[in-house]
């Protein structure tokens, strides 16, 4: 005789969560969708990162270029920035940003579209630029020449760059220095600015 289980059947949800670890939203977790590439970074290289930019956080203006999760932007939020402009190509997973922004009352906006177009036609600029796009997609050069043509970072602004170990530097022009780097397993993160 076959036994039946009395548990109902729960369907297995596609979704996840990233969690703020400082600021005025520490501690609460934001869902996120599933999608395939979607790669939250990590809580050491979050802690790494702003521990590098506890100074330049406060009312700074920031774009997360690749939000995916969101995750450094509403870190960044988080830790009293002023502004951050999310860019996320995926339907699905900007509404949830919209979603996440609205629930945190965080000064910001949601932008649905690809960020190397979306930014080709920007011109505001920003103190502090998020680069996290998916891996092994050839990214972080076609945007950091678009933030460059564009005039988009402030003088004394800051880019954040992460991508696979193994991807070419990021530094396709002589206007750009590393500021700080730091390698973690499969990932290389840095700190980029403009040359004085």
């Amino acid at each position: 005789m076959k036994r039946v289980s009395r548990k109902p059947q729960t369907q297995k949800t596609k979704s996840g969560n990233v969690r703020i670890i400082s600021g005025q939203y520490r501690g609460r977790k934001l869902p996120v969708a599933d999608v395939d590439g979607l790669r939250p970074t990590t809580d050491r290289n979050k802690e790494t990162l702003f521990n590098w930019l506890m100074h330049d956080l406060p009312d700074a203006h920031c774009l997360d270029a690749f939000a995916g999760s969101g995750g450094l932007g509403f870190e960044a939020l988080s830790r009293y920035a002023g502004h951050c402009t999310f860019i996320e190509k995926d339907r699905n997973v900007a509404a949830q940003l919209k979603t996440n922004l609205s629930a945190m009352s965080a000064n910001g906006e949601v932008i649905n579209g690809d960020a190397v177009q979306v930014l080709s036609s920007a011109d505001k600029q920003f103190d502090i630029i998020f680069i996290d796009p998916p891996f092994n997609h050839g990214l972080v050069e076609p945007v950091l020449q678009v933030i460059l043509s564009r005039n988009l970072l402030k003088p004394d602004g800051v880019i954040y760059v992460e991508q696979e170990i193994n991807a070419p530097s990021p530094l396709i022009s002589e206007r750009l220095q590393v500021v700080k780097e730091k390698k973690l397993a499969q990932v290389m993160y840095c700190l980029l600015s403009l040359e004085d």
